[in-house]
């Protein structure tokens, strides 16, 4: 698992920046996802899936939405630790991604995606560039589809897929800005700690 973190590694400084390093031998059994704000140069929204112990992670400069008519282009960044889907702080000014991040949404999600009558792995589906899941979060919860747009330049769309019995919402990001984990605005969480 250490190879899949060389990336996210080598663009930290851990002596400036209070991100985890990531525990690379430990092995997680679980399905979690997690939706970061990220103010960083342009604010953006990080959509990260645990796969094999490790966050799979894109960044949605839109954001999410519940809204099957909104796609979102979601670019495929580094395999972040399990650990940094606890992170909120400030990421000093220096550093790569300098900026404020808090936890907008968090839960647990399931493969769906089937071909031929079985589950296609998520490395597989990843690698195939072709991902359903179904999301239980505190704010995001249904079916939700990545598919890969563009292998060259790391290119997805990210969107909620048609269901009945789930209410449309193109606005949840403004309705509902506070972190899940400590109830800061991404504004609390960037005038908390001191600038370097």
């Amino acid at each position: 698992m250490k190879e899949q973190l060389d990336e996210y590694l080598k663009k930290r400084n851990f002596k400036e920046t209070r991100e985890p390093q990531g525990k690379t031998e430990e092995k997680i059994e679980s399905q979690l996802f997690v939706v970061q704000k990220h103010d960083a140069s342009n604010l953006h929204y990080d959509f990260r899936i645990e796969v094999e112990g490790v966050l799979k992670s894109w960044a949605v400069p839109k954001g999410p939405s519940m809204n099957p008519l909104s796609k979102r282009l979601a670019i495929q960044t580094e395999d972040h630790p399990f650990e940094y889907s606890e992170f909120e702080g400030v990421i000093p000014e220096g550093q790569y991604g300098a900026g404020a991040v808090l936890v907008w949404d968090n839960g647990v999600y399931e493969n769906i995606n089937e071909k031929n009558g079985r589950l296609v792995s998520m490395s597989e589906s990843i690698e195939n560039g072709h991902i359903k899941i179904s999301l239980k979060g505190k704010k995001l919860h249904g079916k939700f589809a990545l598919l890969q747009t563009s292998k060259k330049k790391n290119q997805w769309l990210f969107f909620k897929m048609k269901e009945q019995g789930i209410e449309y919402n193109d606005n949840i990001l403004n309705e509902a800005p506070q972190s899940v984990l400590s109830g800061k605005t991404i504004d609390d969480i960037a005038n908390k700690e001191p600038k370097s």
